[in-house]
């Protein structure tokens, strides 16, 4: 339990520098997009809803975005994908949009003409996609039991900055 509190203040230590960098780019008239696969998910089911440790993750992925200015919030129409939006939907009180994960390509220009600050909840086989495609950087998916990645892409002046992250969360 001890193990797991350390990691929780390590990876709220190194959130709370994420909105330095999320700030800044605001200063500039920039936005930036967070992107993450949804939450650990039961096994075997066509649109499976997460574990208890999925629910704890996506609660824990609130809490670590509570002092990020999050403007829009996106999923796709999957259960797995909605639960891990909802903690952040709450505490955000914002309404979650959903996105058609087939069409990755049109989504990218769409939150790049939004400029908003927005967090992403996709799946293993899109969420990389598309941070490379707002980043304009090849990244292709990745393993299904991968849960903890964080994509950041700050856009500012015209560019954008990719950084990824990896949240410090395991079940107990």
């Amino acid at each position: 339990m001890r193990d797991h509190m350390l990691k929780l203040v390590y990876l709220s230590v190194l959130l709370c520098l994420l909105p330095a960098s999320a700030s800044s780019a605001e200063d500039k008239q920039g936005f930036t997009i967070y992107l993450i696969r949804h939450a650990e998910k039961l096994p075997d089911t066509k649109n499976p809803a997460l574990t208890q440790c999925g629910l704890t993750r996506a609660e824990s992925i609130a809490q670590q975005l509570q002092l990020i200015n999050i403007e829009m919030l996106y999923s796709t129409n999957y259960k797995r994908t909605q639960q891990t939006a909802a903690p952040t939907s709450t505490s955000k009180q914002l309404s979650v949009i959903s996105y058609d994960p087939a069409n990755l390509p049109a989504f990218a220009k769409s939150l790049l003409a939004a400029k908003k600050n927005a967090l992403v909840v996709g799946h293993s086989n899109t969420t990389a996609v598309l941070a490379g495609l707002l980043a304009e950087q090849p990244l292709t998916s990745f393993d299904e039991s991968i849960y903890d990645r964080i994509y950041q892409v700050v856009f500012i002046d015209g560019g954008a900055q990719l950084n990824i992250f990896q949240q410090n969360f395991t079940c107990e």
